[in-house]
């Protein structure tokens, strides 16, 4: 082999500098200072990436009023939480395969080709070249963990059902957001019509009074009074309209299409499951001990932790195995001045191993007591989480029964309201009642067409409440019989 010389390492070191100083150089910069942004050289393929994400999302036709269950289809389709949980569950489902292996043997097959020469000196030295060609099939297979394995695929079933139960959950939580957001979206529709009718009455209280002002019966300052009240309607009906576009691109979120969307929904301000309004607490609280999934799922948690338990304290055991080989060798040598040799053998190894850890610093000892640790969290995070189910759903029943009060009495609110503004309207239009009453009982109408869509719009988001926590799908909810 040639030397280099001593200008060639110089140049050589030179231009490994050189390169390591212009690296950084390419890469993006980081200011000196924190009072400017960081100059970024080149966003456009990123663009072109999320421009892409953003044009594929769903569109909605606005044209048909979608019900709650087809919305809820089409965000269990695209919300991105429930791939992430699926994505879960088939890692689990790959990890219980990966603990089954273990259960079988192992078998490799392994070929070489190789090619040497040496020397041998017997009082002088001989040349000698050397050709081998061997192939082994090697096998693999522990007898005997004293449950080392069937601990671990214990434990990947029970993470395996564990993410299962967690896809499904996820989905219920999904069916929650988009009632939810429905819900809000209603109330945002039925404020909006309720401020359109106090706008309507306004505006005819106003064109009244305008008329008898030019007939010499109305007098100027009830006239502009009525123009102020037109003008404060028209205030708090764009006031609500704002809410609504604001609802409606939150639902769009929630749905994971464009939340500049325009589409319709269905009014279903009356659909409130009586079902659940008439069902004693208790039955939900049992229902949802033995259907949410979270509670299913961290059951299944305490099964994992359990065979974690055993898994370590397998380690105190002994573990006997079988390793096994056999295989072909073909071999060529020749020495100078001699004759080409050929060989062919056939060798095999059969071995049982017999391993025991008699000390390993209290390794064993920790590894237990960080299993046992582990099994007495996961059973306390279960009793916790079982004590707040149990709280939630106490708390809903009791917001649900207010709900149901507050639609009842706001409904009479309205129907006495209803009435009393027509009977002032009609006596003042007689010349009874003077336009100070008039006005009085419009506010108050309006006041009670806002409670009467405030109240059933609560009454329905809290059954929906409900009945997530106790577990049900919404959507099968509100189709049962006598809903």
């Amino acid at each position: 082999m040639s030397h280099f010389s001593k200008k060639q390492v110089t140049a050589l070191i030179a231009t490994l500098l050189a390169l390591a100083l212009a690296a950084p150089a390419a890469a993006q910069t980081v200011p000196a200072s924190p009072d400017h942004p960081i100059a970024i050289p080149d966003t456009a393929g990123l663009q072109g990436e999320i421009a892409a994400r953003a044009a594929a999302r769903p569109q909605l036709l606005p044209s048909h009023a979608w019900s709650l269950a087809e919305l809820v289809d089409i965000a269990e389709q695209n919300n991105p939480e429930t791939r992430v949980s699926w994505e879960q569950a088939r890692e689990n489902a790959a990890q219980l395969g990966i603990a089954r292996s273990a259960l079988y043997p192992t078998l490799a097959a392994m070929a070489s080709a190789s090619a040497s020469r040496y020397s041998l000196f017997f009082g002088k030295f001989y040349r000698q070249d050397v050709e081998l060609f061997p192939a082994t099939l090697n096998l693999s297979y522990t007898l005997i963990d004293f449950g080392a394995r069937d601990a671990r695929i214990d434990a990947a079933k029970a993470n395996l059902l564990a993410a299962d139960l967690a896809f499904n959950d996820t989905h219920r939580k999904v069916v929650f957001d988009v009632t939810q957001a429905y819900y809000q979206l209603l109330d945002a529709k039925g404020h909006e019509a309720a401020a359109e009718a106090t706008l309507t009455d306004a505006r005819t209280l106003q064109q009244s009074l305008e008329d008898r002002l030019s007939r010499g019966l109305a007098t100027l300052p009830d006239v502009l009074e009525a123009r102020a009240a037109t003008a404060q309607a028209e205030y708090e009906l764009a006031s609500v309209q704002g809410q609504e576009t604001v609802s409606r691109a939150i639902l769009a979120s929630v749905l994971g299409i464009d939340a500049s969307s325009s589409f319709d929904i269905e009014d279903i301000s009356a659909n409130v499951p009586s079902s659940v309004l008439n069902e004693p607490v208790q039955n939900l609280v049992q229902r949802a001990l033995a259907q949410r999934p979270d509670l299913l799922a961290q059951a299944a948690q305490v099964r994992a932790a359990d065979a974690g338990i055993r898994e370590a304290r397998s380690s105190y055991f002994p573990r006997l195995s079988l390793s096994a080989d056999a295989g072909h060798s073909y071999g060529i040598g020749q020495q100078v001045n001699e004759p080409v040799v050929h060989s062919q053998i056939y060798p095999y190894t059969v071995q049982l191993r017999l391993s025991w850890t008699l000390f390993d610093g209290e390794l064993r000892e920790n590894e237990v007591a960080r299993a046992e640790s582990d099994r007495r969290k996961a059973d306390a995070e279960l009793t916790a989480l079982i004590d707040r189910i149990e709280n939630e759903i106490s708390a809903s029943y009791a917001r649900l029964q207010t709900a149901q009060r507050q639609q009842e009495a706001a409904d009479a609110l309205l129907a006495a309201a209803t009435t009393s503004y027509t009977a002032a309207s009609e006596a003042f239009q007689s010349g009874v009642r003077n336009f100070i009453d008039v006005t009085q009982a419009q506010r108050d109408l309006a006041r009670a067409r806002t409670a009467q869509t405030s109240a059933r719009t609560e009454l329905l988001t809290a059954a929906a409440d409900l009945a997530f926590r106790a577990g049900n799908l919404v959507q099968t909810m509100q189709s049962r019989p006598g809903s």
